[in-house]
């Protein structure tokens, strides 16, 4: 499993602890250096089973300058949010694990990086 980090995030840092904790193997991505290009953001978008304004800060002042409030979300603007998300990976909700099934969940609850050691199991 991998999981998608920024070494700030309190969220990132707890998720790690609990993976750790659990002695689970997997390999961190520090997104904001490695950062995902289009592909590799549909692909985690596929196995999160989520659109890419599902998995948008909103908040940060990356998505305040794009004016992001006020783009469409639907199925002619998905490759805008993609291609948004790929060009300011900060836009990207955190923690993200890809679990062993081939799932992945947005993880900033410890009931959520539970559920992702779970589908690496059985």
């Amino acid at each position: 499993m991998e999981i998608w980090i920024n070494p700030a995030c309190s969220k990132c840092r707890s998720a790690v602890s609990l993976l750790d904790a659990e002695g689970a193997e997997y390999t961190v991505r520090r997104y904001l250096d490695d950062v995902p290009g289009a592909d590799e953001i549909r692909a985690v978008l596929d196995r999160l089973d989520l659109e890419p304004w599902d998995i948008t800060r909103t908040q940060e002042a990356d998505a305040r300058e794009l004016g992001l409030k006020d783009w469409a979300k639907d199925a002619s603007t998905r490759e805008r949010w993609i291609t948004a998300l790929a060009e300011h990976p900060r836009l990207i909700q955190r923690p993200i694990i890809t679990a062993d099934d081939g799932t992945a969940l947005v993880a900033r609850t410890e009931d959520a990086v539970r559920e992702a050691l779970s589908r690496g199991k059985g």
